[in-house]
């Protein structure tokens, strides 16, 4: 029986090698995603073709998505050993990539000195850290620490997409399109879209003669402006980690059901993506709600 419904599995270090990527097709995986934002793009290319190596072996279909890193801001390295920051505490942000410290958090974004402004709370390494912005100077922002956490290596930043002036795609992600659409990849994830136009950037040929591209929504302004988003894309996913950073926890669910509902409506495939079985990184078998969580989607 041919499966209406398709599972997406990330590929990188613990699952690349060849039996591993064996087990997973025989096990059910229709995709295998490579996480561009996460290392070189050679090491991308490396695992891409080994992914096809393994499935022409076995004689059944894998497609591959590659997802592009869009422009993510990221921390500058805390180190190995996992530091506190303490909560209550004030400390600077300012622009840079050496590293990062409790009381000085370096970040690899020019503009953020004049994107982000007093008032503004950022989301740091996934909510383990969150700072409200109390006052900025022309090389520090100022914050205090609202909830406190262990931090170590590079940390994303979310910084609230209406605050982001670099465009999407970068040019990082336009060289690691070239580099996939070379090789002949099936599907290319655009990172935090805001519009239509974002879509229509990446440029490449129509599909099926090109990567289906597929849209990621996970800001505020791609939620505003989704029927123009889902109509210029070949599918779309509901990036729920940096949208429910967006907006608010309680709002997730909705959204995305909004999201499925008129993605159907326009006949366009959707992906359901972050946390979907998150504890089986340690644990043999999922929580009761993220079987539940799975199943909500596969039903919407």
């Amino acid at each position: 029986m041919n499966r209406r419904t398709k599972i997406i599995a990330t590929i990188g270090p613990a699952s690349e090698d060849e039996a591993t990527l064996r087990g997973l097709m025989e096990a059910g995986m229709d995709v295998a995603r490579l996480g561009l934002a996460h290392g070189a793009i050679e090491e991308h290319l490396e695992r891409y073709y080994r992914i096809r190596k393994v499935a022409a072996e076995l004689g059944r279909p894998c497609g591959i998505l590659a997802d592009l890193p869009g422009p993510k801001v990221r921390a500058a390295n805390f180190g190995e050993e996992a530091v506190m920051v303490q909560p209550g505490s004030q400390i600077r942000l300012t622009v840079g990539r050496d590293h990062s410290t409790p009381e000085v958090i370096e970040v690899d974004y020019e503009g953020m000195i004049a994107d982000v402004q007093i008032g503004d709370r950022l989301n740091l390494g996934d909510g383990r850290l969150i700072v409200d912005v109390t006052d900025k100077t022309a090389t520090d922002l100022v914050a205090t620490v609202a909830h406190g956490g262990l931090m170590s290596g590079r940390p994303g930043v979310h910084v609230p997409a209406d605050r982001l002036t670099m465009a999407t795609p970068t040019e990082e992600d336009f060289r690691g399109l070239d580099a996939f659409v070379d090789a002949g990849v099936d599907m290319v994830a655009v990172s935090f879209v805001r519009s239509a136009h974002d879509i229509r950037r990446v440029g490449t040929e129509p599909f099926p003669r090109g990567p289906l591209v597929v849209a990621k929504i996970e800001t505020r302004a791609a939620v505003e402006n989704l029927s123009g988003i889902i109509e210029a894309s070949g599918a779309v996913m509901v990036a729920r980690g940096d949208l429910g950073n967006e907006c608010s926890i309680e709002d997730l669910p909705h959204l995305q059901k909004q999201i499925i509902r008129e993605c159907i409506a326009l006949g366009r495939p959707t992906i359901t993506a972050t946390q979907m079985l998150e504890s089986m990184i340690t644990n043999p078998a999922p929580t009761r709600a993220e079987a539940s969580d799975v199943a909500n989607a596969v039903w919407d």
